[in-house]
């Protein structure tokens, strides 16, 4: 019945589905776990008639013309521009860190006298990156490296991959950059909008094409079988010959035979609260205090007039396949040791031509919205066309 299997009905299968239905005439079957699709963009209205992202924050932002361009056949855009604040020695600041956020921490002379330095070594509307600042030879600027480095990154780092503060790499970190400008914007890309709908909407228009069907709450495993002796393949255990295009976890999908990779979890705590507005912006870090990494008021992404607020509140966690509170994967865990399973996995599954690998699971990388489209993109273009 069908040419193509997706597993996953996140962006990347979501894309391919689209294309080789479109572009191709191609009969699509996509199957995912979820009651939904979108993957962790996926939103709904929760019971307030509040717009929340179900799984995190989601802010689509990209310098990819050719992204946005291939998005808005699916949607309307609403200009959004991205500011975050950090909660640091009991003041709200932007981050990045800027030059805002140094007048918001020291004093006016000091942060006078600091700012001269960074414009004068660095120049003005650039971006350092902490190790490099850190690097100085200028003793007040190494001091303000050190204390923003420990104040607004380490922490939260150590919070988000659940390290001590003295395990994490200055490296890990190294790439964060100081912003030596007022811009407070946590994004500076040319193309920064939300779906004026929805991202759920996205999803359904995109795969709104009678070539393409659904099977939602399903494990592949219940359904599709490989038997990586012969390289047959079965769905409903009836022979398929076609294409699987693949995005969950790369080492699920080989029975990891060569050991489980790890991930990092997040736990969403939802709250609505009585109010108009709970904080000033969407979202306000909080590196150095309490157990979460930040909270996010949907209602400065969605702009509702409506009474009454939704929140969340983000933990960390690790992850565990078999709780049901933390199976979810969202970020994969880069060491060597990983790196060693994963170089296995991608070269037992180079022989099956007839699976792909797409996506932050299948290819344990990490990938921000517009990067996993152009990715998807691409793919379809190298090896469906």
């Amino acid at each position: 019945m069908f040419d193509t299997i997706i597993i996953g009905a996140g962006f990347a299968g979501s894309v391919l589905a689209e294309r080789l239905a479109t572009q191709q005439n191609k009969r699509v079957l996509i199957i995912d776990k979820r009651r939904h699709i979108g993957g962790n963009c996926y939103d709904r209205f929760d019971e307030h008639g509040v717009l929340i992202h179900q799984y995190g924050p989601h802010l689509f932002h990209t310098d990819n013309k050719a992204v946005f361009d291939y998005l808005s056949q699916f949607t309307q855009w609403t200009q959004y521009q991205h500011e975050v604040l950090a909660f640091i020695d009991g003041q709200k600041v932007p981050v990045p860190f800027n030059l805002n956020s140094l007048h918001a921490l020291f004093p006016k002379s000091l942060a006078d006298s600091l700012e001269l330095k960074l414009i004068e070594s660095f120049g003005y509307g650039v971006k350092v990156p902490i190790l490099e600042l850190r690097k100085t030879d200028d003793k007040a600027l190494k001091l303000l490296a050190d204390y923003i480095y420990d104040k607004i990154f380490v922490n939260y780092t150590a919070k988000q991959w659940g390290k001590k503060p003295e395990d994490i790499s200055a490296e890990v970190t190294g790439r964060v950059p100081v912003h030596i400008s007022r811009d407070n914007r946590y994004f500076q890309d040319k193309y920064q909008a939300i779906p004026s709908h929805g991202y759920t909407k996205i999803f359904e228009n995109m795969l709104d094409h009678p070539n393409i069907s659904l099977l939602l709450n399903t494990d592949f495993k219940d359904v599709f079988t490989i038997n990586f002796d012969s390289g047959d393949m079965h769905f409903m255990e009836n022979p398929f010959t076609g294409q699987l295009i693949f995005t969950g976890l790369i080492d699920e999908l080989f029975n990891s035979q060569f050991g489980t990779l790890p991930y990092r979890s997040l736990n969403f705590q939802f709250e609505h609260l009585e109010t108009d507005q709970y904080q000033e912006k969407t979202t306000i870090n909080y590196p150095n205090d309490y157990d979460f990494t930040r909270i996010t008021e949907f209602k400065h992404i969605s702009k509702q007039s409506i009474s009454g607020t939704t929140i969340v509140k983000e933990f960390p966690q690790d992850f565990d396949r078999n709780d049901p509170i933390k199976n979810i994967p969202y970020y994969p865990v880069f060491t060597p040791e990983n790196k060693e399973k994963l170089d296995y996995y991608n070269n037992f599954a180079e022989p099956f031509k007839n699976i792909t690998l797409v996506g932050r699971l299948a290819e344990n990388r990490y990938y921000d919205m517009d990067d996993i489209i152009a990715r998807a993109l691409q793919v379809f273009s190298d090896k469906f066309t």
